[in-house]
């Protein structure tokens, strides 16, 4: 595995988990980021040590691209100090799900397993050492996430380190519940606070209430083709209402993983065809996610850029056979011939799996190891639409709604991350636009209003969306007759995962 220049270091360091599960660096295995007070404060120490005696990249776009992941993490644990509000940089650290992916061999991988598990009690006693700042509203929307961390614990882990493990582990238990009975009632950043954050990390200014002005367009525009895409089907019914009867036609739990292979060939096959991307080789298998991914209904498991080449795995995760038949019901609706396709094309091709073959080509270090998760997302997110315009499966409207009502899902995660950390909006506001502006209800929009609360970028999905689609039509005014997909696409993911505000290299240099 190349050894990575100190700067970047500094930052992968700052980010264990995540360099580790996404980006490949498996000297990373076994080994759990120091999240209390001094290992937060160490690293920043590393970090700007680094970029003071590192010499800046021959290439402007990829200094750019490293100082905003320098200065993000300058604000997350910093000035916004994040670790101290949410114990999601924790419950990261503490995922085992890397483990199940077959990247190596296999004696080595359960070692590296059993020693991450051995380092739980540290780890959870320096988070807690740093956790003095839990809301009410976040820990009540995690609390479940972190009571299920213990099913990830392997069955073949030492008594001794396994007991040691899920005392820490009551121990984080017991300051959830106890924040989320008796913390403060806020869980806003506020406006200053979320305008660093997002604009930081994609290198831009942001304006929230401007943001906000755009969700909202993108909103109407997306009931808008909901509408007519409704209409080839049953024109005199109301869109929502008649999405919310479709989400009903569903496969069983047997036949969950089958309709995903079946999805997944097809959209490998067509984004071959149109050559939407730039690369279509690699292999994804399909499986049920592992038991400590089971919180999600489908997620990408990419072979990731510093990997030796191997498969990718697209998880879904039918519902547990021993839940109750309405709880089963409702979560089947999520693999629904008008959703799952939509979803597919978004973790696969040409979304998450299309672009995750390019990562592994981009051309520095930086581009390799550093990604930008609005312009991640909003690639995958673009794609959906992008196969709307391409025609696939063009003779189903179910297509196209499902891709709408995927869009309108995300867009009102804008509008809500922006409500609550900016807006004044309350997770009961919150989850009444879910209501209202999309075909989720009950459980689904509260599930949804509460995420906003411990995940304040992850409107980062529609946001990148928007950026790409503006930069295509920028693309389309420079290259006149020159300009193809396959040109600009190229181009971009030739970038990496770069941060939004830098995106505009694809056309300088494309």
């Amino acid at each position: 595995m190349s050894e990575l220049t100190a700067r970047i270091r500094a930052v992968l360091d700052l980010n264990v988990a995540s360099s580790r599960e996404e980006v490949g660096r498996h000297e990373y295995d076994g080994v759990v980021q120091d999240l209390s007070p001094s290992g937060i404060s160490s690293g920043l120490a590393r970090l700007s040590a680094a970029r003071s005696a590192g010499p800046a990249l021959d290439d402007p776009h990829d200094e750019a691209h490293l100082r905003a992941f320098e200065d993000l993490q300058q604000v997350t644990y910093g000035s916004l100090e994040l670790h101290r509000r949410s114990p999601l940089r924790l419950l990261d650290e503490l995922d085992l799900a890397v483990y199940d992916k077959d990247y190596g061999p296999a004696a080595e991988r359960a070692a590296a397993r059993a020693r991450h598990v051995a380092a739980w009690p540290a780890a959870i006693d320096a988070g807690l050492a740093s956790l003095d700042q839990l809301s009410a509203p976040v820990a009540q929307a995690m609390l479940r996430a972190v009571r299920g961390l213990a099913a990830g614990l392997p069955p073949g882990i030492d008594p001794p380190t396994r007991d040691a493990a899920l005392v820490a582990h009551a121990r984080l238990v017991a300051r959830m519940e106890r924040a989320a009975a008796e913390g403060d009632p806020s869980a806003a950043l506020g406006a200053a606070g979320l305008s660093a954050l997002m604009g930081t990390s994609e290198a831009a200014t942001v304006d929230v209430p401007g943001l906000a002005e755009q969700a909202d367009a993108e909103r109407d525009r997306l009931l808008g083709r909901l509408r007519e895409s409704c209409a080839l089907i049953d024109p005199a019914r109301d869109p929502l209402e008649l999405a919310r009867s479709l989400v009903r036609d569903h496969p069983d739990r047997a036949g969950v993983l089958t309709a995903a292979r079946d999805l997944t060939a097809q959209a490998i096959e067509f984004t071959a065809s149109r050559d939407l991307v730039p690369y279509h080789d690699g292999t994804c298998l399909v499986d049920e996610a592992p038991e400590s991914k089971r919180w999600s209904v489908a997620m990408i498991y990419m072979n990731a850029p510093f990997e030796p080449d191997g498969p990718s795995y697209y998880y879904v995760t039918p519902p547990d056979e021993s839940w109750p038949a309405e709880q089963a019901e409702e979560w089947l609706e999520m693999f629904s011939a008008a959703t799952l396709p939509a979803i597919t094309v978004h973790e696969v091709a040409p979304g998450h799996f299309s672009h995750g073959r390019a990562l592994r080509r981009a051309p520095s270090q930086v581009r390799r190891a550093l990604w930008s998760m609005a312009f991640a997302e909003g690639w995958a997110h673009y794609a959906e639409e992008l196969c709307v315009e391409e025609g696939f499966l063009s003779e189903d409207p179910r297509f196209a709604i499902g891709v709408w009502l995927e869009a309108l899902v995300r867009v009102t995660r804008l509008a809500c991350a922006l409500g609550v950390h900016a807006g004044g909006m309350t997770v009961a506001d919150a989850a009444r636009r879910f209501e209202a502006d999309t075909h989720l209800l009950g459980p689904a929009a509260l599930s949804e209003a509460r995420r906003a609360t411990f995940d304040p970028t992850y409107g980062r999905y529609t946001w990148g969306k928007l950026e790409i689609m503006r930069l295509r039509s920028r693309a389309q005014a420079a290259w006149g007759a020159g300009f193809t997909l396959q040109r600009f696409h190229r181009s971009l993911l030739e970038l990496g995962a770069p941060p939004l505000g830098l995106i505009g290299t694809a056309v300088e240099r494309g």
